[in-house]
């Protein structure tokens, strides 16, 4: 197991999310900041936040590698296409779950596995440009699940005007 997995980092790590460029004149912010594009997008024809898919691995496989599944996660946010900002992954004992997200500038991947019960719940939310759907081949073929159950909910639809 590589450095306990406490804190697993990706590529953006030098900009915090909470860095803001301030007008000095009057202390707001920026014009470029209030210009910013929103990231919402179209999906089925709707125009939402992003697409939130949550997935359940059933009769799954290495739910207890936390190497593995921190591949996994990272294979699925190159799929995706998104943007990996950190990732944090915790590896529970006695039975070996691993619970963790990876924080994506796109929104966030996020897992919870029970080996013992060959499950794994996985949140995938995504804006933007990124494709939450390619996650799903990765995961298939990460863990060798028996079934695999998808269900879709479009985030922000009633602010999307």
């Amino acid at each position: 197991m590589s450095q306990n997995a406490l804190l697993r980092s990706g590529k953006g790590l030098g900009t915090p999310g909470t860095t803001r460029k301030l007008n000095a004149s009057i202390g707001a912010p920026a014009a470029e900041s209030r210009e910013r594009h929103d990231h919402f997008v179209v999906r089925h024809g709707v125009r939402c936040a992003g697409a939130h898919l949550i997935v359940d691995l059933y009769q799954a496989k290495r739910l207890d590698d936390i190497d593995h599944i921190e591949k996994a996660l990272r294979d699925c946010v190159d799929a995706a296409g998104a943007t990996l900002l950190h990732m944090h992954l915790h590896h529970f004992e006695p039975n070996g779950g691993v619970s963790g997200v990876a924080v994506l500038a796109e929104s966030h991947i996020s897992i919870h596995s029970w080996p013992e019960h060959g499950y794994a719940a996985l949140d995938i939310f995504m804006c933007g440009n990124a494709n939450p759907d390619a996650c799903v081949p990765v995961l298939r073929d990460a863990f060798s699940p028996k079934n695999v159950a998808v269900s879709e909910h479009l985030r922000g639809q009633s602010v999307a005007v």
